[in-house]
């Protein structure tokens, strides 16, 4: 391409300041100071470094650009209008509109070149350690001496309050120790806030607090084009560390009076100030959205030098692939996360079992889907030994040994949800993450975006009621099973037994337009008996019927997920010379509500009005299948200390108590239809 003149810097920077200035203002509503302070450090890193490719957006060997700081967005829309993604002018001046594809915060899937879903201080942070950890063991797995066809970065813009989030903190401290040299962090120290200065709160030292983390810190005026460029190459040079270039800059650069002031943060300049700005960067004043034509020739430029190294790498891979097919296959199904037709076939059944802990059965299972699925890696935040989640005679992954498949995260829940996000957007395995329930609380924003990105990533939470027992309180999760069924896209399994906990697994793996959250248990569940009962298989539907004393319109229907399955049976067996009961195992309120409107109405007949929901925590949402004339029984506070069998006593969780319960519902619904 044409050499790069420091003007040419310059005029590609100003132009994206003036991009981004109109689009707040059109909008009016947004942040254009973060954008226009970063405007030079883009200009640099997109004109002569971010290997991407605009007509292959999916390209698995470019470098990822994450915007942490979201809220900056025209900064990232800009950007991809000038490199010829597909995001039109059109696009721009429809900023926070309805119905554009320029939101607020950048969201991963509507726009091609947006990496990740950020907004959410901090996300971006994890999401990009999750990234390069995944670049790392895609490498480790693939790369030869012939040929690497994983060799890329990813860059990052956080902000001060990505800083301050704790999320930064417990992610960019495990990439420091895992050593993820491909991962190059611009900080935008800008020391501005929406409240003012950053000093009202927040005094840290970064370049201590990151050599503390084993991270290269390089300190830079975001301004200076030389600093800049010398920055970008020693953090390339890096062959050990993640590297930290904290750039000093100046919130609304270029803007006379918005310039370093707090208002510049979150809001639109105001016509006059905007005219101001223009004639002091050399744009001009009375245009909008202007692009000078020079501008146009280096963004096309560099896109006409990047296309010609796609096509070398598509080359190389292509003979890549004719002298190494089996890496070659394996590469294509861990990106296409592609699944052996009969998975569910191979998958333990427990039938010689009498009892096991669903978490225990997981292990089990994870065993034989790693044989079945090679690019299944997966974690925990320091629990292995107790959620059971280590892939067994599998390494695991360590500074510069990356060809593992077992991830420890230390006690970091929310870091790896938000990395395990970030290696699903990479692309090329399919991960796992586990910790106990109670500390799905500390996950929950990174579930969250998982659910808003349609993300297949799979969170393994045992330990998962009341019955943990001694713990107690602290580690009871009672009101997490009805807050996650609230979020959207979240799809959450809670196996009755170890045979539902086979097929909970294959029905995590089968969904792949969002997570799953497995619920498993702490203490032994009782092995049903499928020679009596249905079939496990009943899991892939949602909800299924497991037993009915007798034909027809069942008379009471017990419903029930994970450990409170069993119990339900036992009292339904009890029940079954006074009336026609049915059991119905619900492991799934969301794979059921997706099945035809028919086979609901089979499980959950509308004219079987007697019914008793029963589960181990907070009632809230069970009114949909109980109706009016049925019962829950949950947990209406919080849990106990004590040992399993009495804590379950003491909160009427045994098969007398519900046995009567369900004689009081019967009572009830026949009261109801008498009147």
């Amino acid at each position: 391409m044409t050499d790069l003149s420091r003007d040419d810097l310059v005029l590609a920077a100003n132009t994206i300041r003036g991009l981004s200035m109109d689009g707040v203002q059109k909008a009016n509503s947004g942040h254009p100071g973060m954008p226009m302070g970063m405007a030079d450090v883009a200009s640099v890193l997109f004109l002569k470094h971010l290997k991407h490719h605009s007509a292959a957006s999916d390209w698995p060997d470019r470098d990822r650009f994450v915007l942490s700081a979201g809220h900056g967005s025209m900064l990232i829309y800009s950007l991809l209008h000038l490199c010829g993604y597909d995001m039109p002018m059109e696009e721009l001046q429809k900023f926070r509109q309805y119905g554009s594809r320029t939101p607020g915060h950048p969201e991963h899937g509507d726009v091609p070149g947006v990496e990740t879903t950020t907004g959410p201080l901090g996300q971006g942070c994890g999401n990009s350690v999750g990234m390069a950890l995944a670049e790392a063991m895609l490498a480790a797995r693939y790369n030869n001496k012939t040929f690497s066809p994983v060799d890329h970065r990813v860059y990052v813009i956080a902000g001060d309050g990505d800083m301050m989030e704790g999320l930064s903190h417990e992610s960019f401290s495990l990439a420091g120790h895992l050593g993820l040299h491909k991962l190059i962090v611009f900080y935008d120290d800008n020391k501005i806030t929406i409240e003012g200065a950053t000093d009202l709160a927040y005094s840290d030292n970064p370049r201590a607090r990151f050599e503390g983390y084993n991270w290269n810190v390089l300190e830079i005026d975001g301004h200076d084009y030389d600093q800049i460029e010398d920055a970008i190459q020693a953090a390339q040079a890096e062959t050990a560390r993640p590297t930290l270039i904290v750039t000093r800059t100046h919130i609304a650069h270029g803007a006379p009076n918005a310039h370093d002031t707090s208002d510049a943060h979150g809001a639109p300049l105001g016509d006059e100030e905007v005219r101001a700005a223009k004639q002091n960067l050399g744009l001009p004043a009375d245009q909008t959205f202007y692009v000078p034509d020079r501008v146009r020739e280096l963004f096309a430029a560099r896109s006409e030098a990047l296309a010609s190294v796609y096509d070398a790498w598509q080359t190389a891979f292509a003979a890549y692939g004719d002298s190494h097919p089996d890496l070659a296959a394996a590469w294509t199904a861990a990106h296409d996360l592609a699944l052996p037709d009969d998975l569910e076939a191979g998958l333990p059944d427990f039938s010689d079992t009498a009892s096991m802990a669903t978490r225990k059965a997981s292990q089990a299972v994870i065993q034989t889907l790693a044989a079945a699925v090679p690019y299944l890696v997966g974690g925990s935040a320091d629990l292995a030994p107790s959620t059971n989640t280590l892939i067994k005679d599998a390494a695991s992954v360590a500074r510069g040994e990356f060809a593992g498949r077992n991830l420890h995260f230390g006690v970091r829940e929310h870091a790896m949800c938000a990395m395990l996000n970030g290696m699903a957007l990479h692309g090329g395995l399919r991960t796992y993450g586990a910790t106990f329930f109670t500390f799905s609380d500390y996950c929950r924003p990174a579930l969250r975006l998982a659910a808003i990105m349609h993300l297949p990533v799979t969170y393994v939470f045992t330990h998962d009621s009341i019955y943990v027992g001694e713990d107690g309180p602290t580690h009871q999760p009672v009101e997490h099973l009805p807050s996650l069924r609230a979020m959207h896209n979240l799809t959450i399994i809670r196996p009755g037994d170890a045979a539902e906990t086979s097929h909970a697994w294959a029905a995590a793996l089968r969904n792949t337009h969002g997570p799953s959250a497995l619920l498993l248990t702490r203490q032994n569940l009782p092995t049903i008996d499928r020679n009596v009962c249905a079939p496990a298989s009943g899991v892939a539907r949602g909800a299924y019927t497991l037993w009915q004393s007798g034909s027809g319109t069942p008379d009471l229907l017990l419903m029930a997920s994970g450990s409170e399955l069993g119990l339900i049976l036992d009292a339904a067996l009890a029940l079954a010379d006074e009336v026609n009961v049915r059991v119905v195992s619900m492991p799934s309120w969301e794979i059921f509500e997706a099945q035809a409107a028919g086979y609901r109405e089979e499980v959950l007949p509308a004219a079987s009005r007697a019914r008793l929901a029963v589960e181990a925590a907070a009632p809230f949402g069970w009114e949909r299948y109980v109706g009016d004339t049925g019962r829950v029984h949950g947990i209406t506070g919080y849990g106990a200390s004590g040992p399993c069998a009495d804590v379950a006593k003491a909160f009427g969780f045994t098969p007398e108590n519900i046995v009567g319960i369900a004689r009081e519902v019967l009572a009830a619904a026949g009261q109801l239809v008498q009147e």
